[in-house]
């Protein structure tokens, strides 16, 4: 099966639940509409033979009752034929979108890995509605012209068969060449798809990283990345105008053709007395009537093959293997009493190798802490217990059960993730530390803010815990954002907690505040911290220390500086000049 069959099927499975009442009632005026249009040449030779030649005053006094009944007739089934199509086709959208939309929340961390976000972004909007089109005008156009089409080629091989397959002898050389530049619309509209998402891409880089981009004073060398991408989308284009410039003018030469060996012929047969001027002239307007549409099929064709263009990326989308987090089949996890161990944990990122051979045992209420050098596994390790990544081999467990046994939703249940880059979205305090849970009292919104160290700021804002915090949170400080993210991890109070702790960019008291919530945060819970404050490496019940995706050393912090190894260099070469201030930076730890 070829791939665009394959994804036409697939539409028609999202057209599956409105075929009846919305689709049928369509499909009938459409059908109606193009009987209508049937009718139009036999009021034209009633009115030329019957009436004008025969002099017949009776049926001129009743033709124009029946013309204007016929065209109140086309005008009422053209607007629900509009009308009932653009309901299907909406609806049709809403639910692909839908989809899209929760597609996304199942993908896998790997995904957004390799893939633009403005990629992606660029499938739920631009793709979305270029099938909109397709949907509700195209296949309108289509279905209501199509049928009209056949109907007039019905009443035209009715009224003079030899004129009409004189007529129509020229149509394969119309509708060959068609097919050929339609398969190529249709590659030319998925490349233009793919650039316009690179773009999108590029151009919400440079948005959210804009003060990167003043800083270092690299806007030309944007500008010429995005004039780059924007030259090859603007080739796409223009390869696709020159197929939709030239379709329309080659059908209606085509037409012209046609038309103009039907009126030699045709006209020579009247004047001979071979056929009647008015059936003559009910032919002609039968073919007027048949070509005017059949050029709307060309030119909406050319939306069509973009719309099953755009239908490829979107399923493409749809088709990525995704987390489900119930995992039909999976139990549920258990409240965490025990320990989490990681049992001989290899992982591999795209055929990379990251960890090798990881055993680890965290007990439930220690504080595991994860030191070593940038680069050396230690963010990976904590991301393999929710599952963001699963191990190449090995197993992790959790109270002895393997993660990857339990359900997705359960296993999260049990964790808290506080990340060195702190994620807030444009919502109001209030949303942001209550994530996922409009429901909960304001009380218990605000005794998460006060342990987090955050109600007395969130207080001083214009509209407390109302205010919206922008995009990234960027309305509150560095402090103020750590904050809100620790009272939005205080309010799930789950027993397991993994703390990427990074709070050496902050000023003293900024710092103060928030490693005061961070101690509240981890008060009876089971921690597996990111350290890179003295502090907490110290009260740390087994330091880990990583490097090159492994376990090099593991111990107290007085025996992994008894041992004189790899601990103790980065200790005296980091924590040493800085144990003053109780900080250490991040590039080692």
């Amino acid at each position: 099966m070829s791939a665009p069959q394959s994804d036409f099927r697939r539409l028609v499975e999202y057209l599956r639940p409105y075929l009846w009442p919305q689709l049928a009632g369509a499909v009938a005026c459409m059908l109606l509409y193009s009987a209508s249009s049937g009718a139009v040449p036999y009021l034209v030779r009633a009115l030329v033979d019957d009436v004008l030649v025969a002099g017949n005053t009776v049926r001129l006094a009743a033709l124009p009752v029946i013309i204007v009944s016929v065209f109140a007739l086309r005008g009422v089934v053209a607007y629900g034929q509009s009308y009932l199509g653009d309901y299907v086709g909406q609806r049709i959208v809403y639910d692909v979108r839908r989809a899209l939309a929760e597609q996304v929340q199942r993908l896998p961390a790997t995904y957004f890995d390799r893939t633009a976000s403005g990629g992606i972004l660029s499938r739920v909007t631009t793709d979305v509605l270029l099938l909109r089109q397709a949907l509700t005008e195209g296949a309108t156009v289509m279905i209501r012209d199509v049928t009209t089409v056949l109907v007039l080629l019905v009443v035209t091989f009715y009224l003079d068969p030899v004129l009409a397959l004189v007529t129509f002898v020229v149509f394969p050389a119309v509708v060959l060449p068609l097919q050929a530049l339609s398969r190529r619309m249709r590659a030319l509209s998925r490349r233009g798809l793919d650039s316009l998402g690179n773009l999108s891409a590029l151009l919400q880089e440079t948005i959210v990283g804009h003060r990167v981009v003043k800083a270092f004073g690299m806007q030309r060398y944007e500008n010429t990345r995005f004039d780059a991408e924007s030259k090859r989308l603007l080739s796409t284009y223009l390869r696709a105008a020159r197929i939709q410039a030239f379709t329309s003018p080659m059908t209606e030469v085509m037409a012209a053709v046609g038309v103009a060996a039907v009126l030699w012929l045709g006209g020579a047969s009247v004047m001979a007395g071979g056929r009647t001027t008015g059936g003559f002239l009910a032919f002609l307007s039968a073919l007027v009537l048949l070509y005017e549409p059949f050029k709307r099929i060309v030119r909406t064709n050319n939306l069509v093959q973009s719309g099953l263009g755009a239908a490829r990326r979107i399923f493409e989308l749809l088709d990525e293997p995704g987390e489900d987090p119930l995992d039909a089949g999976s139990v549920a996890l258990a409240r965490f009493t025990r320990a989490v161990r990681f049992e001989q944990v290899d992982f591999a990122y795209q055929s990379t190798p990251v960890l090798r051979g990881i055993d680890l045992e965290i007990r439930a209420g220690s504080v595991v802490a994860l030191v070593g050098p940038s680069g050396g596994g230690k963010s990976t390790i904590a991301d393999l217990i929710p599952r963001f990544y699963d191990v190449t081999s090995g197993r992790i467990t959790i109270d002895g059960r393997d993660v990857r046994d339990v359900s997705l939703a359960s296993l999260r249940a049990e964790i808290s993730v506080v990340t060195q880059f702190t994620f807030l979205f444009n919502d109001s305090v209030r949303a942001n530390i209550a994530y996922g849970r409009p429901d909960l009292p304001s009380a218990a919104i605000e005794a998460a803010a006060r342990a987090a160290n955050a109600h007395d700021f969130v207080a001083r804002l214009q509209r407390g815990y109302d205010t919206v915090v922008g995009e990234l949170g960027v309305q509150l400080s560095g402090g103020e954002r750590q904050r809100v993210a620790i009272a939005r991890a205080l309010l799930k109070d789950a027993p397991i907690l993994i703390l990427d702790e990074a709070t050496s960019a902050l000023d003293t008291e900024s710092e103060r505040a928030v490693q005061e919530a961070v101690e509240r945060l981890m008060r009876g819970r089971t921690t597996l911290v990111i350290a890179h404050r003295m502090s907490t490496i110290r009260r740390a019940d087994l330091i880990v220390v990583v490097a090159e995706g492994r376990i090099v050393e593991a111990g107290s912090h007085a025996e992994l500086m008894a041992s004189g190894a790899l601990y103790k260099r980065l200790y005296e070469g980091q924590f040493a000049e800085e144990g003053s201030s109780d900080v250490v930076t991040s590039a080692s730890f």
